[in-house]
């Protein structure tokens, strides 16, 4: 091993909450799992599963859309949270974090544009975008943070309303969906029309952000999986009551892309519970062998996120080897991936450190 690399593994085996990393890789076998049978049905019109087992799976429109990357959303948060906490009161500390965050979000950022073409809709520009933000706002009070989070859900859910009013009156918003690489249509992307677009989904990260600075309050955990169950419960209750018309329905709506308000606390209402309930029990055994290795797994989750996309692509796009055929081949290549993601990444953590694209990143984000 190289004194580069000694020197690296010595920085990054500073002793990791395992809580984070559990839920992170847990998320991430949910993305995976939804990405897979997404791709599928995109590649095969006819793959596109029917019955209760194929509409709770639909990563369009199934309970579980989205939900998984709210909650990897979420756990960012809180990273961001545990990379700046010790930053209070130390004017320089403070302003080598805000460096730190803005040159890793313009990394990610940089690297998701790319990476967009290899696995269209990645996450990964939006989550650079949200941790240049992210260099402004981990020096509010919570306060702020909130409001922050507020504005980006109500923000987000008025300009889906303004453009289903406009759809209504037989208007275009076509203009917002045009796909080029221009500056004006990257920045409508990011912000409005993208896959993650920070408007709403900013709302997750900043309950991260607030979720980490509780992390040392003994009732964290209570409050966050009763107020997420709150959300989740009142947004599912208020759904159930939608009206007959369309604008009922859209107000109503829990679709991830109509971008409402009850999507926004629906999903963050399932990320609150998904971290603190799979957090506890992670903590509960932290010594214990699945623990420790989903933990590695989240240590190394651009990595793994990264090699989820290359090995689809490799097997069913590229070898041919996989052919497209629905929910049941989807679920079964997600686990075959993620036992190889995770004993590579047990075996990774162990012999080297640092996962190889935590490397890269850290190395241009500093």
């Amino acid at each position: 091993m190289t004194t580069a690399s000694l020197d690296t593994r010595v920085r990054v085996e500073r002793r990791r909450l395992p809580g984070p990393d559990v839920v992170r890789a847990v998320a991430l076998i949910g993305v995976a799992i939804m990405n897979f049978y997404g791709y599928m049905v995109i590649a095969d019109g006819e793959a596109r599963a029917d019955g209760v087992v194929g509409r709770f799976f639909d990563p369009w429109t199934g309970p579980l859309s989205t939900r998984f990357a709210a909650t990897f959303v979420l756990t960012a948060g809180v990273g961001v949270t545990l990379l700046t906490r010790r930053t209070a009161g130390d004017p320089a500390l403070t302003a080598a974090r805000r460096v730190t965050l803005v040159r890793r979000g313009l990394a990610l950022y940089g690297f998701g544009l790319v990476f967009d073409w290899i696995w269209p809709g990645t996450i990964l520009p939006f989550y650079g975008v949200m941790f240049v933000v992210a260099a402004v706002l981990f020096t509010l009070r919570i306060r702020w943070i909130v409001l922050v989070g507020i504005v980006a859900a109500l923000a987000g859910a008025a300009i889906a309303w303004w453009r289903f009013e406009r759809q209504l009156d037989g208007g275009s918003t076509a203009w917002l969906e045009t796909a080029s690489r221009s500056p004006r249509q990257l920045a409508l992307d990011m912000f409005v029309n993208g896959t993650h677009p920070l408007l709403p989904w900013l709302a997750f990260f900043c309950a991260g952000i607030v979720v980490g600075r509780l992390l040392d309050e003994a009732w964290w955990r209570v409050a966050a999986i009763a107020g997420g169950g709150t959300m989740f419960g009142l947004a599912q209750i208020v759904s159930g009551t939608a009206g007959t018309t369309p604008r009922a329905a859209q107000l109503t709506s829990t679709d991830p892309f109509d971008r409402g308000l009850l999507y926004v606390a629906s999903a963050l209402g399932t990320a609150l519970i998904a971290f603190g309930g799979i957090s506890w029990l992670a903590e509960r055994s932290p010594r214990n062998a699945p623990v420790r290795a989903l933990q590695a797994a989240g240590a190394m989750s651009l990595s793994l996120y990264v090699g989820h996309a290359l090995f689809f692509n490799l097997l069913v796009r590229e070898l041919g080897w996989v052919e497209p055929s629905g929910l049941a081949m989807a679920l079964t290549l997600a686990g075959i991936y993620w036992a190889l993601a995770v004993l590579v990444a047990v075996w990774w953590r162990t012999a080297v450190g640092i996962g190889p694209a935590e490397w890269l990143y850290r190395r241009l984000g500093g």
